[in-house]
């Protein structure tokens, strides 16, 4: 079921839910700037399917290429006749390009994870002031996969941080201690705890062993001030939301899309 379906849209947003984003206003505004009569549209898409993602196509035959957000940065890539080497590595895609005929024919769909350049052009300057070059990555979803894999070109070690020990490379919430801030001073979160409309949802993290040496990037971008970033703040630790991220993984993707 389609909750909100533009239609005949050049470029898009698939996920669910889409109050939060800011993509399309975005876009909208980048393409007004530059003088182009081109379009985003947002697809709210509460479960992904064959059918649902076939509606998209059949309703937008301009569309050129879409942004995929939470959920569905994992699932997408079963609809998808071809992923990037970087993308499949990581195991999630946000940006699909679309591949047609002369006669608007779809040919194919090729899957890409921006995610991973947004999130290190925004982390990069901040890193050399951290002491150890380690990372918590709060969350074990599409979004934390691009967030591992752009630490790993900083040369920075990262642990994923979940409620339960899902895989010997997780640790729970319960396992960290001022001993581990001090090896891992980077925190992300990857969750979208927080996100808007439910802005006072924040990660069980143990916000009381934050300290000035502490950096802690949301992911989340809307609100502009998380409460994780708020509780973080409070015991000393720099804080800094996605919405660099969201400018800098959205511009990658437009060259992708444009691309020939």
């Amino acid at each position: 079921m389609m909750v909100e379906q533009s239609v005949s849209a050049d470029y898009g947003l698939i996920g669910y839910p889409l109050s939060h984003s800011q993509s399309k206003s975005f876009f909208s505004r980048l393409f007004d700037e530059t003088g182009s009569d081109e379009s985003y549209g947002n697809f709210a898409m509460p479960v992904l399917s064959e059918s649902s993602l076939n509606e998209v196509l059949a309703k937008n035959p301009r569309l050129k290429g879409f942004n995929v957000t939470a959920p569905h940065k994992i699932a997408i890539m079963s609809y998808l006749d071809r992923i990037s080497a970087e993308a499949e590595r990581i195991g999630a895609v946000n940006t699909v390009k679309i591949y047609r005929a002369e006669d608007g024919h779809i040919v194919s769909l090729e899957g890409h994870n921006t995610d991973v350049e947004g999130f290190y052009e925004s982390v990069r300057p901040l890193v050399e002031f951290l002491a150890c070059k380690g990372a918590l990555i709060l969350g074990t979803g599409g979004a934390s996969k691009a967030v591992a894999e752009a630490l790993r070109r900083l040369d920075i070690v990262a642990l994923f941080v979940s409620r339960s020990k899902v895989a010997e490379s997780v640790i729970t919430y319960d396992d960290i201690t001022a001993d581990v801030l001090k090896d891992y001073p980077l925190i992300i979160n990857a969750t979208p705890l927080g996100t808007y409309p439910d802005i006072s949802g924040y990660p069980p993290f143990p916000y009381e062993l934050l300290t000035e040496h502490n950096l802690c990037h949301d992911l989340v971008y809307n609100p502009s001030e998380t409460e994780f970033m708020r509780r973080s703040a409070a015991y000393g630790a720099v804080v800094k939301n996605g919405l660099d991220m969201l400018y800098r993984q959205a511009i990658a993707s437009l060259k992708i899309w444009k691309a020939q």
